[in-house]
């Protein structure tokens, strides 16, 4: 509220001088000089010293009393509302500072160099005394203008919010930030989580989807890649091919934090065999401390042995299968070989073979055998082969979000 007061404090100065009351407004400096009448002339210059002196409810009465005389000009009225906007600022008042110094903005009679100033002001403490629509009114006002800044556009998608129109605060967000990425500017945090909050609000699962993207394409906080990483766990029909594969955008956005987590992601390398992949998951889960009691620990130790002998001798024969895989027609044991040497940290040598794989062909999963490559040459520091990689995959595949969400996470 603080910013909100000394700004629409600032709207009220100026009038506290004796030139208030005899010397032309601002607005009309240049023409003939405009003045308070004759009838008004006294309580406004009473309520004048009582503003000097902080005395505001003598004040106020004053201005009471300048406002009950007949036959006001529109200059006194502007004046009147001037100072009680004022007054009322100083006792806290703020809905009926609002009021008088709305008044004065519609006058007619506010210096033009001022309007600006009181129209953010006003959609300002709109939004601190709840009256939301005002504020709304008030901040497109200044977004029609071109005056606004990013904290208005923020109080403007917040006030739609809090009043519960959800697609308004959508549309006028989606647009807000659209137009920052137009200008290669980088959108706010705040604004992509008022896009966010709205999408759930509407339980459109698809909105959410692209808000939580956007969320971690530019703030690639581990809890945004969570959230990401979770719908994708509850996405209908999801196979363990496809599951593993989340588990490793997963683990690389350092994204998992549950115990089981690590525990299944183990399993489903293991299955899948790469026991090499499940010894690094365990191991990261034990150096992270995420298996808490003494039985998950036991359990979780016995499935890292298994997969520590299981490696062993995977990697005692991987010299041989991967002579092997050099004379074989197709691509699948090229592909195996790929596959076993990004698990144990292999990059350069995984691309090579994983590549050889998708060359060669024949393979029952092209598109997992091409996310390893970019995983591979992203690992390896080759994020441009990588990215180009993640969005060969099509569209309408099983494993294209998991691709995107790759080439985002390459990007960053």
């Amino acid at each position: 509220m603080r910013k909100t007061l000394a700004t629409l404090t600032a709207c009220a100065l100026g009038i506290l001088g004796a030139a208030a009351l005899v010397s032309p407004s601002p607005a009309h400096a240049q023409a003939k000089p405009q003045t308070v009448s004759k009838g008004v002339a006294k309580p406004l210059k009473a309520a004048q010293e009582a503003l000097q002196k902080k005395s505001w409810q003598e004040a106020l009465a004053k201005l009471n009393e300048a406002d009950a005389v007949a036959g006001k000009t529109p200059f006194d009225q502007f004046t009147i509302n001037e100072m009680r906007g004022f007054a009322y600022v100083r006792t806290g008042n703020y809905a009926e500072a609002a009021r008088a110094l709305e008044a004065g903005l519609n006058s007619g009679l506010l210096d033009q160099a001022d309007v600006s100033q009181r129209v953010k002001a006003l959609a300002q403490v709109n939004y601190q005394i709840k009256n939301y629509d005002k504020a709304i009114e008030y901040g497109n006002r200044a977004v029609k203008s071109g005056f606004a800044d990013a904290e208005l556009y923020t109080l403007i998608g917040q006030a739609y919010y809090v009043k519960g129109d959800y697609k308004g605060t959508l549309r006028f967000m989606e647009d807000y930030v659209g137009d920052q990425i137009k200008r290669g500017q980088t959108p706010k945090e705040q604004s992509l989580q008022l896009v966010m909050s709205s999408c759930v609000k509407l339980d459109d699962t698809a909105c959410t989807t692209r808000a939580l993207e956007k969320m971690v394409q530019y703030y690639p906080k581990p809890e945004y890649w969570q959230n990401i990483v979770y719908s994708l766990f509850r996405t209908p029909d999801v196979d363990d091919r496809l599951m593993l594969n989340t588990y490793r955008l997963a683990s690389d956005v350092n994204a998992i934090k549950r115990g089981e987590d690590y525990t299944e992601m183990a399993q489903l390398a293991i299955e899948q065999g790469s026991p090499g992949e499940a010894v690094a998951i365990l191991n990261k889960g034990f150096e992270k401390n995420v298996f808490t009691e003494q039985r998950e620990k036991e359990k979780n130790q016995r499935l890292l042995d298994s997969a520590k002998k299981a490696a062993a001798a995977d990697q005692a024969s991987l010299a041989k299968l991967e002579a092997d895989a050099g004379k074989a027609k197709t691509g699948a044991a090229e592909a195996g070989v790929g596959k076993a040497y990004l698990s144990y940290g292999q990059y350069d040598k995984a691309a090579a073979a994983l590549q050889r794989g998708l060359t060669k062909g024949g393979l029952s999963n092209p598109e997992e055998t091409q996310i390893l490559l970019g995983i591979a040459q992203l690992k390896s520091g080759n994020k441009a082969e990588a990215v180009k990689n993640f969005k060969a995959i099509k569209d309408d595949s099983k494993y294209a979000r998991i691709a995107n969400l790759w080439a985002l996470h390459s990007q960053q």
